[in-house]
């Protein structure tokens, strides 16, 4: 008896080396930031613990585990935000610069997990036996 498991993506390593490459940056960037660079008072700030939820999908992202991919995508998108904002408002040239660093790797990150599930995704919708949507002319 043989069961049909249908075969894996081809899914592209580099895709998930750079997530895992930008995560690690991101984390290195957040205690810098908080820490030495640019922190909001002298001697570093609590917002250094800003990078502790960082920590959490980077064994499942160093493994290029799919789910991890899904969740830390849409975890990555709050330190865009918060990028945006400091980017903006902050007065400090410094830590502005901090911030579009921050924007920077979110965003190579976020691009980089889209991409590297994309094939999964399309082929978890064939295997279910949906068709991909029509685009609209």
């Amino acid at each position: 008896m043989t069961r049909n498991t249908g075969t894996m993506p081809n899914l592209n390593p580099f895709l998930r080396w750079g997530a895992s490459a930008s995560l690690i940056a991101l984390i290195v960037l957040c205690l810098l930031w908080e820490l030495a660079l640019a922190p909001l008072r002298p001697g570093g700030s609590l917002l250094v613990l800003k990078a502790v939820p960082l920590l959490l999908p980077l064994r499942g992202v160093l493994k290029g585990r799919l789910y991890t991919l899904q969740w830390a995508a849409m975890l990555i998108l709050l330190y865009f935000m918060e990028g945006v904002v400091r980017a903006w408002s902050d007065p400090a040239p410094a830590s502005a610069l901090m911030a579009v660093l921050e924007i920077i790797l979110s965003l190579i990150f976020y691009l980089c997990a889209i991409f590297y599930l994309r094939p999964a995704k399309l082929a978890a919708r064939q295997r279910a036996g949906g068709q991909p949507p029509k685009e609209a002319s």
